[in-house]
């Protein structure tokens, strides 16, 4: 892990950090099991832990944080993206929603929907290159 996204991570409290961390990993693990995703970088946008698909440019930059408004970790992507609209019509349920942009992820998570979620925003420009 790269010191400046340590240093992010290092900067939130425990309970959240923790969460952020197993996020991290999941992200790591999706992007590890699905086809066409390639390698991930790591850094920071916009002082976020963004995770992004230089090797294949199959995805779009996938971004985490905590959320201001429930102080929940939360996905962030693309607001430009239908991804958000996707997962709200797929999980209405599952997660809460900010706008387009973001998948706000509560205290005990539906561990195989979250990976699908990290996976279509992976694949994301592979799928649009697809139709």
């Amino acid at each position: 892990m790269d010191a400046a996204v340590a240093a992010v991570f290092e900067a939130y409290p425990v309970a959240v950090r923790d969460r952020l961390l197993r996020l991290r990993e999941m992200i790591i693990e999706t992007a590890a099991s699905t086809p066409g995703v390639g390698a991930l970088e790591e850094t920071l946008k916009w002082g976020q832990v963004s995770y992004l698909t230089p090797e294949s440019g199959s995805g779009t930059t996938v971004r985490i944080d905590v959320d201001a408004a429930s102080g929940q970790p939360a996905i962030y992507v693309n607001c430009q993206t239908d991804l958000v609209d996707g997962y709200r019509e797929v999980y209405p349920e599952a997660f809460a929603y900010q706008g387009t942009r973001a998948v706000v992820i509560g205290e005990a998570p539906d561990e195989a929907a979250l990976r699908h979620v990290i996976a279509q925003a992976l694949t994301y420009h592979a799928r649009k290159k697809a139709r």
